[in-house]
């Protein structure tokens, strides 16, 4: 809130604050909402009437620029003022008026599927204007239409004399555009919610590039993508919903509860038992409650985030979150294993037929997965702890916030693993010592650096991840692997057996089953063959480990379609969510990470690095 709230004239306050370019968050004597979260040359107004909240109001409200009121005859006073102030600024404003007809109106009743609906779209005849307009019918145009299409009326004439508008000053610019409430039924007023979202995000968008041709054609401002002039700061009712849905997440850990702790002991039973009989697995005991944890999860209150790509992002996270509970609470269990390819995914038929061909590739100099070495070329789980703490030091010494730490624990299988500050190392892990840069640059350099650089974003869900973010996580740090040599043809060889693995789990096979095609058809040793086998069914079957060969395959692929790497350690996001974090970034919501990984340093990795973005295959990646 701005001093104006306290000022005897608030209008001179608020212009005030723009022309110190502060934001602007008031409530006016009318009751009407203004919000600019900075000096910008266009404002989204809406006539906010008695009765249900109209999308409309959310299409303006989701602007960085906007006036929603009861009564916009009485605010006409504040957007003149506003609007000169700019103008001043800018050399040009623009009002944008969003409106609904007052039903839906059938345009073609003997239509054989889902009949068009009516957008009309006026403008004034002056250049900008015009240019606003025909920007907003081409981006309605051209969106895909998954129900209804719209048919636009446009109409180019001067101002009209009545209305609450008609005493907007001359000098500023008037867009309108008025749409039928397709996601209302008309009997009942009941809401079509998911088409009212889509209603919402295309037509929004498309105001967007209205005001960006606008601010282009009258040199206002020239921003490189309308994305540019969407919101710079996060209103309040975002950073609450980000703290209650972050209280949820640290509620449990998903990977902890659904991963045994008797694996070692497992093993030495599964033999003795002459290995025909799936060990038995044990688990944590559950520290929350999950019912609990679920109507926590679904009391949070979207309809103030104001910001139509947010909650998108916010509503994927909450059904992600509602599918971990379920399927901890399913754990141990046959419907388990559905849980998890809801979560995960099935394995795609190319990522099985990938994995096959790196399972088929030669040995090189006899390399298999049962391991080679003496002694002295291994590292315990202390040595491993010395190294992983003198990394974080290195890291903490380029960014004070790397605040890390590293535990060794009794109750974990084999190996190492990050859960949030956090990296965990099991005492039963032993590894080559070659291997240790590249595993400590795949847990440190990839999992807690991106745990970090998110943190330092604002909010918390950059930090904890995106919805189905593990996937291009897990294919980033193998990436990390092979960027410092160390990616083996063993541990690649690990990663395609997860996905056949995976694969035959999800089909049906038996622990026993799937236990002696990696045996028998694949040459790993028992033990390796068993703690893999044991990762795919834990808890009953988690399809999770396919995602390490998928996410890197997309890595790939990003890289190869000419791609930077740079935003991904914005934070944990899903290679879906790739656009919505350029947008985020193009707006100024997102920052420069503080830190970039230490292993992108140094002449070989930028050599790999280059090697890979023209063009490689996983089974390329091999470290010689």
């Amino acid at each position: 809130m701005t001093q104006a709230a306290e000022s005897s004239d608030p209008l001179a306050a608020i212009v005030a604050a723009l022309g110190d370019a502060q934001a602007v968050r008031e409530t006016l004597p009318s009751g009407g909402r203004l919000h600019m979260d900075r000096p910008l040359p266009f404002i989204c107004v809406h006539h906010q009437q008695d009765g249900a909240r109209q999308a409309a109001s959310d299409i303006a409200a989701a602007h960085a620029s906007y006036l929603v009121s009861p009564d916009l005859a009485a605010d006409t006073a504040a957007l003149n003022r506003v609007g000169q102030a700019m103008i001043e600024r800018f050399g040009a404003f623009l009002v944008i008026e969003v409106a609904e007809f007052e039903r839906d109106t059938l345009l073609t009743d003997d239509s054989p599927s889902l009949p068009d609906f009516e957008i009309a779209l006026r403008a004034e005849p002056r250049a900008e204007t015009r240019a606003a307009l025909e920007a907003a019918a081409s981006a309605i145009e051209g969106v895909t239409v998954k129900y209804r299409s719209p048919v636009l009326s446009r109409t180019v004439a001067e101002r009209p004399d009545g209305g609450a508008l008609g005493r907007l000053s001359p000098e500023i610019g008037l867009l309108s555009i008025r749409f039928a409430p397709i996601y209302r039924q008309p009997e009942s007023d009941a809401v079509y919610t998911e088409l009212r979202e889509r209603l919402i995000e295309n037509i929004f968008d498309a105001l967007l590039q209205a005001a960006a041709a606008f601010s282009r054609e009258s040199g206002a401002l020239c921003p490189q993508t309308h994305r540019a002039l969407g919101r710079r700061a996060f209103v309040d009712a975002v950073r609450k919903l980000d703290r209650q849905m972050d209280a949820v997440c640290n509620a449990f850990d998903f990977l902890m509860a659904v991963t045994p702790i008797n694996t070692t002991a497992a093993w030495q039973r599964f033999r003795e038992q002459g290995e025909e009989r799936a060990p038995q697995l044990l688990y944590r005991p559950l520290t929350m409650e999950i019912d609990a944890q679920k109507a926590a999860l679904h009391s949070i209150a979207f309809e103030n985030l104001e910001d139509p790509l947010l909650s998108g992002i916010y509503r994927d996270r909450q059904r992600e979150l509602d599918l971990q509970l379920t399927a901890i609470d399913l754990r141990d269990t046959p419907r388990f294993r559905e849980a998890g390819r809801l979560l995960y995914g099935p394995v795609e038929e190319a990522l099985l037929s990938a994995a096959h061909d790196i399972l088929a590739l030669p040995r090189r100099n006899g390399q298999a997965s049962r391991g080679q070495g003496g002694l002295e070329g291994h590292v315990d789980c202390y040595e491993l702890r010395d190294a992983a703490r003198q990394m974080i030091a290195d890291y903490r010494a380029a960014y004070a916030g790397f605040e890390a730490e590293v535990v060794i624990r009794d109750d974990l299988p084999a190996g190492m693993m990050v859960s949030g500050p956090c990296l965990m190392i099991s005492r039963s892990t032993r590894m080559t010592r070659d291997r240790v840069q590249a595993l400590l640059s795949h847990e440190i350099g990839v999992h807690l650096m991106t745990y970090f650089t998110g943190d330092a974003q604002g909010l918390r869900i950059f930090r904890t991840g995106l919805a189905g973010y593990e996937s291009i996580q897990e294919g980033l740090a193998v990436f990390a692997e092979y960027l410092t040599g160390g990616l083996t043809a063993g541990r690649l060889r690990l990663l395609a057996a997860r996905v056949v693995g995976c694969a035959a789990m999800l089909d049906g096979a038996e622990f026993v089953e799937t236990y002696r095609m990696l045996t028998r058809d694949h040459g790993f040793s028992d033990s390796a063959a068993f703690n893999l086998t044991v990762r795919l069914y834990r808890s009953g079957g988690l399809a999770k480990d396919a995602i390490y060969l998928r996410g890197l395959r997309d890595i790939l692929d990003h890289l190869a379609a000419g791609r930077s790497l740079t935003p991904y350690w914005l934070g944990k996001f899903a290679k879906a969510q790739f656009p919505q974090i350029e947008e985020l970034a193009a707006r100024g919501l997102l920052t420069t990470p503080p830190i970039t990984p230490a292993f992108l340093n140094g002449g070989p990795a930028r050599d790999r690095l280059a090697a890979a973005a023209a063009g490689l295959s996983p089974a390329d990646l091999v470290s010689e």
